[in-house]
């Protein structure tokens, strides 16, 4: 899959987290398991490749061509969001304790609900309010891209639904609207025409 070569926060790439799917080689294996950065881009990368194959031709959609216009803004704005961000507080119990998530952790949070929709893949997901002072009102705004077929009023419901639920149970943000937005409707690419030297056999009618 063809990636931006931009460096994360932990200095690895998406270039080097696609790599390591296609091939399993990377320079410090270890390093994955343990770095939330590379663990949320091939989380992405994975879910990514997969619409893909709904997408594409099954020769051209197992590698990902990355070629297309919708692909390259997603992983653009997957690159952005795979740095930490903003520090977003937590409650804790014990006086002193500092407890935060980042903005970014958060990001791929709803990135992974709106991927895991059948025929969608999120394009840009951002946090608009001040995450950073608890009880601040918060609206989530996410960019969809839909596979042609699957209904987008539907998909919008179901993801302001799954989104609301998810991060109630996971955050502590004060979400106060969730702004879905499609962006791209994509079409399967169509069966290539017959070459001129090998035209195609007409069906004998019944």
């Amino acid at each position: 899959m063809s990636t931006p070569g931009d460096i994360l926060g932990c200095g690895h790439s998406l270039a080097d987290l696609s790599e390591y799917l296609d091939t399993g080689q990377i320079n410090d294996p270890g390093h994955l398991a343990d770095c939330p950065e590379c663990q949320a881009g091939l989380a992405s990368l994975r879910r990514l490749s997969a619409l893909g194959n709904e997408l594409l031709e099954a020769d051209t959609a197992a590698s990902g061509s990355g070629n297309d216009d919708w692909m390259k803004t997603i992983l653009g704005n997957l690159r952005l969001e795979l740095r930490p961000g903003r520090d977003i507080p937590l409650r804790t119990d014990t006086s002193g304790d500092i407890l935060t998530e980042t903005e970014g952790a958060v990001s791929a949070l709803i990135r992974s609900v709106a991927d895991s929709l059948p025929g969608t893949a999120a394009g840009k997901c951002r946090l608009h309010g001040d995450v950073t002072e608890p009880g601040a009102p918060v609206t989530v705004a996410v960019d969809l891209a839909v596979v042609y077929g699957h209904p987008l009023d539907e998909r919008a419901a179901t993801l302001r639904r799954m989104l609301a639920a998810t991060l109630a149970r996971q955050t502590e943000l004060n979400i106060t609207a969730i702004d879905v937005t499609i962006t791209d409707v994509l079409e399967p690419r169509l069966p290539e025409p017959p070459s001129p030297g090998h035209p195609s056999i007409p069906q004998e009618k019944p």
